[in-house]
């Protein structure tokens, strides 16, 4: 009996030996070459369940890739909870232009998030979240036999810096780490019962983005407090598997990282692929780590493929980017990748 690109994933994630591993992209897939294809672009694709569903499986059927994934940025939370997010562009993603809460370390002046944030249950109900959880559900009906589905939020930390303001948040930490703590425990039932919503809607795996967590923005001695134990209470606690993704050089961190109770990791391409291998070793299943930026979007072909062989070769469970995919990312870029590692053995 042959295996499914689904049954490729989901063994992949459980570290079963295999021929060749899956290449699936776990973070935001969306391209506007598959929206051109596919006849569902954005904006209207983050906003319509229907135009997202047939975006989401653009990867799919139009290069091969052995996933789908919903949705294609992290403003989607943000936004029900109260920031104003221009999401307006075709070839780049919304963005948040105004966060709702006050919180400022220099005045101590500060929102009170258990008074001002709405419960996770009324959370899940409406706004683009609930267009994403329909997503799914529709990619479940149209895929969801022979792929495996993924659905993206947004870590703990993350929102909360969306809520407040990164800036303020991390400077918070050090000024009044108490304030920061009240945020990120507001959040965290949040992203947790968001998750699960996922996993009830039908998607297989959660990628959930934590990029505030990054060693870019935090010294590693920070991480478990700043956003390890928030995931490891929302993420890492839904019934379906989890993925972890943080970008940058995540190496210092990727031991914290696994730590969390994920079911995997994604990794940037700023931490060597064999480097990444050697100290995860085998706690948890590693996605990525052909670079984003180089090769996928401002290489050749041919770098694409001697990318995504090399994070093949040092044995990385599912070969995917490293982070999320530009928008303007060539057809053939895409292509190679999946033709790479189709043809890839071990």
């Amino acid at each position: 009996m042959s295996m499914t690109p689904r049954d490729r994933v989901l063994a992949a994630m459980k570290q079963e030996k295999l021929d060749r591993p899956p290449v699936a992209i776990f973070t935001q897939s969306a391209t506007v070459g598959q929206m051109d294809w596919s006849g569902a672009a954005w904006p209207e694709a983050h906003k319509d369940a229907n135009l997202m569903a047939k975006l989401a499986a653009a990867q799919a059927d139009m290069f091969g890739f052995e996933a789908v994934r919903a949705s294609f940025c992290l403003t989607a939370e943000a936004e029900r909870l109260g920031c104003v997010v221009a999401v307006d562009k075709k070839d780049a993603a919304p963005m948040i232009k105004k966060h709702p809460f006050k919180f400022d370390p220099m005045s101590g002046e500060y929102d009170d998030p258990a008074t001002s944030v709405m419960a996770p249950e009324e959370f899940i109900k409406e706004g683009r979240v609930k267009v994403i959880q329909d997503a799914v559900a529709l990619l479940k009906k149209s895929h969801g036999e022979n792929y495996a589905i993924v659905a993206g939020n947004t870590g703990p930390f993350t929102l909360a810096g969306h809520m407040v303001s990164t800036e303020n948040l991390v400077f918070g930490m050090m000024m009044a780490p108490e304030e920061v703590d009240k945020w990120v425990a507001t959040m965290t039932p949040i992203v947790k019962v968001y998750s699960q919503a996922l996993i009830d809607a039908g998607a297989d795996i959660v990628q959930c983005s934590e990029p505030s967590g990054s060693t870019d923005m935090l010294a590693p001695d920070m991480f478990e407090e700043a956003a390890g134990n928030s995931v490891r209470h929302s993420l890492a606690e839904v019934s379906g598997m989890s993925v972890l993704h943080i970008c940058g050089d995540t190496y210092p961190i990727l031991d914290q990282m696994a730590n969390t109770g994920v079911t995997g990791l994604s990794v940037e391409e700023k931490v060597d692929s064999y480097k990444a291998v050697e100290k995860v070793n085998g706690k948890v299943a590693l996605v990525g780590n052909v670079g984003s930026v180089r090769p996928l979007f401002q290489g050749t072909p041919e770098e694409v493929k001697a990318g995504a062989e090399y994070s093949a070769k040092a044995g990385f469970n599912v070969i995917s980017s490293g982070c999320g995919i530009a928008p303007c990312t060539s057809n053939e870029n895409m292509q190679a990748m999946v033709d790479a590692i189709k043809a890839f053995k071990y």
